[in-house]
């Protein structure tokens, strides 16, 4: 059976809901995405690009899909404290899909920056959101064309023309409710020409042994000259299914970098799709999974290198213990033309017992004599010799796994831009690394206020 086929009846049943919880401008995509749906056959697991991951047995569960957009009741802070010292209060929420502010979450913005609703922004800005929604997901991609079907509303970054922000905005997704449910979210990232933005997402599942889907779509437009640092971080549950597809594209002298970050989670699917549309423009991807238990990651990557002197450097680390499974596919294309082009593209592993497994496949594909690329995989356990000279210093062998595996996740935590956030994943990675309980849910600050 194709699970997208109770996805096609539930659209064509309730179509009418669906636009009146939108805007226009997303509705206009929809008859698209059905068509794209209606002909598609999801990937089998073991097909190209889907080694470990099986689309139709995840998609398949009967999970619940709020059309009616009714308010559901949510503690944003019952699972939000994980007390990062100096962060802005500039937090904005998708409470399951249904988007949410703080209080004064706006205090202080520049003039030329909009952080709000999707489909109030299409609304205030129909030319705008008409000029940048859905033109750099691939609608051929089925996890884009179903959230492109079904998705009512997400979060829109809009920074105008030279407008720096010099300080983080923060989403903070949280799952939660009494039934299985599946989260239809958009995130729109523009930065126009010399903007400058820095995001940290962060999902969070709160209700536990409860079947959630995360089906999300994020676009991230960098005009010439803008810079934009992304990272996002997931601490859901075993029963958290995300499809993640991310989208950049990328303008003259234009500089991205996303960091991905999973700490808890039950199966997830991250893919970065990159193009660079103008030359001498920077991309840094990155990203390290803490997997244990039956845990499962999955990365897909793909950045074509159309125009000449662009740069792209790619670190993901995974360390993986008991059944459960890490999986690495990356893809540099380096087209006829794109002269000057550096493309590095790394993978690396742990891999703690017999148990865990890990696939691995980085990849390039070069039509062009004169660049600079290379690619690497490693897949290994960590260095007897390493721990046997850290016991000789008086640590006991947990003690120097438990510091090994610590120092391994480093320089991927220290590729993140915000200092506060980037000293608290430290502390995060130590207390995944001891076994603690999910971090958000248990420490006492409360980012948000005791009130």
């Amino acid at each position: 059976m194709n699970a997208l086929t109770q996805y096609i009846e539930l659209y064509r049943k309730n179509s009418d809901l669906v636009n009146k919880g939108s805007s226009s401008v997303m509705n206009r995509l929809r008859r698209e995405a059905l068509d794209m749906i209606e002909s598609t056959v999801l990937p089998k697991k073991g097909s190209e690009n889907y080694e470990t991951i099986d689309l139709n047995a995840l998609l398949e569960p009967d999970y619940g899909i709020n059309l009616a957009r009714i308010d559901i009741d949510v503690n944003p802070k019952a699972p939000f404290r994980c007390g990062i010292p100096n962060l802005t209060p500039s937090i904005f929420f998708l409470e399951n899909d249904i988007y949410r502010e703080i209080k004064d979450a706006r205090k202080n913005f520049p003039e030329g920056l909009y952080v709000g609703s999707l489909r109030n922004f299409c609304d205030e800005y129909p030319e705008v959101a008409a000029r940048y929604y859905g033109k750099i997901a691939d609608i051929r991609n089925p996890l884009v064309a179903l959230n492109t079907l079904l998705v009512q509303d997400g979060i829109v970054i809009w920074a105008g023309k030279n407008v720096e922000v010099d300080f983080p905005i923060q989403i903070v997704s949280i799952l939660e409710n009494g039934m299985p449910l599946m989260a239809l979210r958009r995130l729109l990232v523009i930065a126009e020409e010399g903007a400058s933005l820095k995001i940290l997402t962060c999902d969070h599942t709160q209700t536990e042994k409860m079947n959630f889907l995360n089906l999300q779509t994020i676009e991230v437009i960098a005009g010439e000259g803008a810079t934009v640092r992304i990272c996002e971080m997931e601490e859901s549950t075993e029963q958290t299914v995300r499809l993640s597809s991310m989208y950049v594209s990328q303008a003259q002298s234009s500089d991205v970098s996303a960091v991905g970050i999973t700490l808890y989670n039950g199966v997830t699917r991250n893919e970065y799709n990159c193009n660079f549309t103008g030359k001498d423009s920077s991309l840094r991807l990155a990203g390290m999974a803490i997997e244990d238990k039956k845990r499962v990651i999955d990365t897909y990557s793909e950045v074509v290198h159309a125009f000449p002197g662009c740069h792209t450097d790619e670190l993901f680390k995974y360390v993986v213990d008991d059944e459960a499974t890490a999986t690495f596919n990356g893809m540099i294309k380096v087209l006829k033309g794109a002269d000057k082009t550096e493309a590095y593209q790394n993978n690396r592993n742990i891999i703690g017992n017999e148990g865990a497994r890990v696939y691995s496949k980085p990849r390039l594909e070069i039509y062009d004599d004169d660049v600079k690329c290379s690619h690497g995989s490693a897949i290994g356990q960590l260095d007897q010799k390493q721990i046997f000279y850290m016991r000789t210093r008086g640590l006991s062998e947990e003690q120097a796994v438990f510091l090994l595996k610590q120092a391994f996740m480093s320089d991927v935590i220290d590729l993140i831009s915000l200092p506060d956030f980037r000293q608290r994943l430290h502390t995060l990675v130590e207390r995944r690394f001891a076994g603690k309980d999910r971090n958000c849910s248990s420490c006492r600050s409360n980012c948000l206020g005791d009130d």
